[in-house]
């Protein structure tokens, strides 16, 4: 049976299930897991529906206040944990994404990883200690913080380089319909700093992966062991017949200064 990792939520057009990914010891991520997402807000009725049908009981949100709706109507027995990832009241960090033209591609990553590694671990530990039932984490568009997050956990399940930068780049057919309305070129410009910069979106995922251990980084950080072991839980790889596997000590069962980055197109809720 093929599971569709696209998920149809009403409302949103870049959520997919991080299942079904290949480790490098031949297994799979678990499906219903954890689900990266863009901005929940714009979803309709239908689409919390089918969130909540999904199995979702946890929604981690790493937009900042500004970013959030105040009015959005969910169903019960949904936890919103509000983990902002950006930290824009660090200007100098994000002028310097925006002159060096890293803002919006991969190449913020690994700086970013070194400045706000407290940011990182705040988010990683969210999902470590969610309850039972299903993860999203969203940010705007489901992309930049979205794919940083997405990034860490993916690497830490042990999923090979190559399937997290393919995962990485399904945003980008996602978002298509929300640059089109919005009139923007933004996917355009983001190639354009890329090439500027003698670089792809896959080669420049690639370095970042290549010299990032997110087992150490995440302990050097402060990450609690106990977090790791849950967090490792969550992501057990299943084998060739869908039987989780616990990976050894984990724990069985565990489950306003203006943005300098948002863009100068009308974004409708979005933002990266």
């Amino acid at each position: 049976m093929v599971i569709e990792r696209h998920l149809d939520w009403a409302g949103c057009l870049n959520v997919r299930d991080l299942g079904g990914l290949p480790t490098g010891d031949g297994r799979t991520t678990p499906w219903r897991a954890v689900v990266r997402a863009d901005n929940l807000d714009r979803l309709t009725p239908d689409g919390w529906a089918a969130l909540h049908d999904y199995g979702i009981r946890t929604v981690i949100d790493l937009r900042e206040d500004d970013e959030r709706s105040t009015s959005t109507a969910r169903p019960a027995g949904i936890d919103v944990l509000h983990v902002p990832l950006d930290d824009p009241a660090d200007t100098d960090f994000w002028y310097r994404c925006i002159d060096d033209e890293t803002d919006g591609t991969p190449l913020y990553y690994r700086p970013f990883l070194d400045r706000k590694p407290e940011r990182c671990v705040a988010a990683v530990a969210a999902v470590a200690r969610a309850g039972p039932g299903g993860v999203v984490v969203h940010c705007g568009i489901g992309r930049d913080r979205t794919g940083l997050l997405s990034l860490l956990l993916l690497a830490l399940a042990g999923v090979t380089p190559d399937a997290i930068v393919a995962d990485y780049t399904l945003s980008a057919e996602r978002l298509k319909p929300y640059f089109a309305e919005a009139h923007a070129v933004h996917g355009d410009v983001v190639t354009a700093r890329l090439v500027r910069r003698g670089t792809t979106v896959e080669e420049a995922l690639h370095s970042v992966l290549a010299g990032l251990d997110v087992e150490a980084y995440l302990r050097a950080s402060g990450l609690a062991a106990e977090d790791l072991h849950s967090l490792r839980a969550r992501l057990a790889a299943t084998g060739p017949a869908g039987t989780p596997v616990v990976p050894v000590g984990a724990v069985p069962g565990s489950p306003p200064i203006p943005h300098p980055r948002t863009p100068a197109v009308a974004t409708d809720g979005y933002d990266e």
